[in-house]
Order: C-alpha cells, then sequence, then structure tokens
C-alpha cells in the first residue's frame, strides 16, 4: 500500500480534476491511500517543518503539491519522489508538475487572430511562471501576426483595481483580452459590468483552466482554455509507480497541455466588419470538423462565388475561403497531435477531412513540417 501526502488545496477546478485523474490511476493498478494535509499545519509559520515531521510519522512513498515555504532543503531529508506544483517557478531540485504555459498562451492568440482582432491585451499576476510564460506565448504569436500587445500585470486583483479599471477604459477598442486564468477573468467581467465596457462588444474576453463555476457565474459567461489536467494527474500516478517499482526516485516533469477553447458568450463576436463575410467565417469556425464543402459555404450567402471571394479576400488579408477552412482544420489538427495518442488517419476524421493522403503537404505549408516531425517535437518539448 503506497501512502501519497497531498499539498493540494482542492479549492479549485484544476486541483480537483488532477487529482481525479491521479486518483483514477492508483484505482485501476494498485492500492494507494492519500493525506491531504490540514490547513491549519499548512498554514502555520511552520508549516514546513510540520509537513516533514508527518512524512516522517506516517513513512509516507511521495508527497505531491505546492510547497508554499522558502526552505525546500527540508524536503531533501525525505528520501521519497517529490512532485511540487509550479507558482513562483520550476524547482530544480525536485519533479515539477507544471505546464505548457507558452504553447497556451500561443493558442489564445490564434484564436483571436482568427477572428481578425488587431489589438490585443493580456492580464496577469507578475512574478509567477505560469502568467509570465503564459504571456511570452501570447506576445510571440502576437508579434508574427503583426497586432498590437497591451499587457496589465498585478501582484494581485484586489490591491489594483483603480489602476486596472483606469487601464481598461485607456485600451483602444475592440479588443482582445487574454486573462492569466478563469479567477482574473471573472474579475475583469466584474470591472466591466460596473464601467459599462461591453463583453464581446468592445472587449473579447478568453480565460484558462475551464473552471465551470467561475465561467458560468460571470455575465457574460467566460470563454476558457481547458486544461489537459486529468490526463496530467494520471501520468503523474504512472510516474511514480515507476519510481516505487524500481526503488529509485529521479526528477522529472508532468507537462499539462492546453486542449480545447471552451466558447461561451465573453467571445462570440469576431471582428469582421462584412456581415457576409462574418457570417462565412462563423460557420466555418463553428463546422470545420464536419464534412462541410466551399459549395456548401458558399450557398449561405445571397452573392456569387467570385463576389463573396472578393469580399472576403479583402476582410481576411488576402486569405481564399478554402485556405480559411483548411487552416481551421490543420490547426486543430496539430493540437490533436500534441495532447491525444489518436492515429492521424483518426486525427483526420476528427478534423473533417476526408482527403486525408493530402493532409501531410497541406500541413506543412501551414506549420513547416510533416505531422509525425510535429508530435515527435512536441512529445520530446512534453518529456523534456
Amino acid at each position: 500500500m503506497r501512502k501519497i501526502i497531498l499539498l493540494i488545496d482542492c479549492a479549485s477546478e484544476y486541483d480537483r480534476r488532477l487529482l481525479r485523474g491521479l486518483v483514477r490511476y492508483s484505482r485501476e493498478h494498485g492500492t494507494w491511500i492519500f493525506y491531504r494535509m490540514p490547513s491549519h499545519l499548512i498554514n502555520s509559520m511552520d508549516g514546513g517543518r510540520a509537513v516533514i515531521q508527518w512524512a516522517k510519522k506516517w513513512k509516507a512513498d511521495a508527497i505531491v503539491g505546492r510547497w508554499r515555504w522558502d526552505d525546500t532543503y527540508l524536503l531533501s531529508t525525505l528520501n521519497v519522489p517529490i512532485v511540487l506544483q509550479n507558482y513562483v517557478c520550476r524547482s530544480t531540485s525536485f519533479s515539477n508538475l507544471t505546464g505548457d504555459y507558452i504553447g497556451t498562451g500561443i493558442l489564445a492568440a490564434r484564436f483571436f487572430c482568427n477572428r481578425r482582432y488587431k489589438e490585443f491585451a493580456y492580464f496577469g499576476v507578475k512574478d509567477v511562471v505560469w502568467s509570465e510564460e503564459r504571456l511570452l506565448g501570447y506576445r510571440e504569436e502576437i508579434g508574427r501576426q503583426g497586432g498590437n500587445l497591451h499587457t496589465m500585470m498585478v501582484p494581485d486583483t484586489y490591491r489594483s483595481r483603480n489602476e486596472v479599471v483606469a487601464w481598461l477604459h485607456s485600451l483602444p477598442k475592440p479588443v482582445a483580452m487574454f486573462a492569466c486564468d478563469d479567477e482574473y477573468a471573472l474579475f475583469l467581467t466584474e470591472i466591466c459590468k460596473v464601467e459599462n465596457i461591453p463583453i464581446p462588444g468592445q472587449l473579447a474576453l478568453l480565460g484558462v483552466d475551464n473552471d465551470e463555476l467561475l465561467c458560468q457565474i460571470s455575465d457574460p459567461q467566460i470563454s476558457s482554455i481547458e486544461l489537459n489536467v486529468e490526463q496530467g494527474g494520471y501520468k503523474l500516478g504512472e510516474m511514480l509507480d515507476r519510481q516505487f517499482e524500481i526503488g529509485e526516485k529521479w526528477s522529472f516533469n508532468i507537462i499539462i497541455s492546453p486542449g480545447e477553447i471552451v466558447q461561451r458568450d465573453s467571445t462570440r463576436e469576431h471582428n469582421i466588419k462584412d456581415p457576409y463575410v462574418e457570417k462565412i467565417v462563423k460557420f466555418i469556425d463553428s463546422n470545420f470538423d464536419q464534412y462541410i464543402s466551399t459549395d456548401q459555404v458558399f450557398a449561405l450567402v445571397p452573392l456569387s462565388r467570385r463576389s463573396l471571394e472578393i469580399r472576403f479576400k479583402k476582410e481576411m488579408d488576402g486569405m481564399t475561403v478554402y485556405k480559411y477552412l483548411n487552416t481551421c482544420r490543420m490547426h486543430r489538427f496539430a493540437q490533436l497531435l500534441s495532447t491525444t495518442d489518436y492515429s492521424m488517419l483518426e486525427i483526420a476524421e476528427m478534423c473533417g477531412t476526408l482527403n486525408y493522403a493530402n493532409i501531410s503537404r497541406v500541413f506543412k505549408r501551414v506549420f513547416g513540417c510533416s505531422p509525425k516531425e510535429y508530435r515527435a517535437m512536441k512529445k520530446q518539448e512534453q518529456n523534456y
């Protein structure tokens, strides 16, 4: 029987999904028991020593969670696997439960760029690795797309409310806002409601974590990037079990990758002036994973094919309807390559394309490498 100490408060949807994955692995592969440290011990001034003392007394086999104290050297006194949730920075001494934060920022930027925004904003918490790196990925992709980025990083939301209000009013509109997580996104919706800044009319808003409670109590409801957290919790169980079986411990990284963008009312609009083009783009965005053809798309509006193509290319920076449809499919294809183990044929079917033989050529034109090379690169990044 394995004994795992959890330094996790379970208050967030992220933590609960992580634990679901870890517990699922333990039930499928053996008998593990978990002990979540009482909050009064964790929050005490001598909490770190209390954790160590309990780990020794209970004869714990591993510790998983966020280490809130500066004296990480205490963990070295335990000869068991230690997996730390990243907050301020990644550990250089112990295993990390971390994320593809840069990739999450890139995904957010591409989402908004596809909606033809030119002005972008990022609202995050300063001096923590997951927020700083999400900004980095967001900034890099916006730079490649030629957009303008406005940022605000705060120590916390409550001490910075007046500064945030002034910043929101100063932003050019319409603006695509990426918040570092759903809690910060919810804070923005509350301010915008009071300050009469329409969402999504003037400010389109996207969060991270897809915490359904936070997203759905907002008005409007918040779109959010769902993370593959439960999958990461399961993989964490695999890595711990491997060390238990071998009887050795080594440092590893569990990297939580971004998954679906769950769209709600906060991102329902596109920054497209031509109503016919907007109708076409919305239809493609909602149906590109189905077996739709360009003929079906052109039939949606009362214009000739040539007239619509001219208007579409003018509004979409020279992109044709066919190219836009393929680009949406290829970005989805890339996402599934990096976050699932489905075969390429299965992924092709999930992306609404029947022409499997043509995928590699189209994919390479969009991403600069073959699907096989892309998947291998992403797997290597996740196991660094």
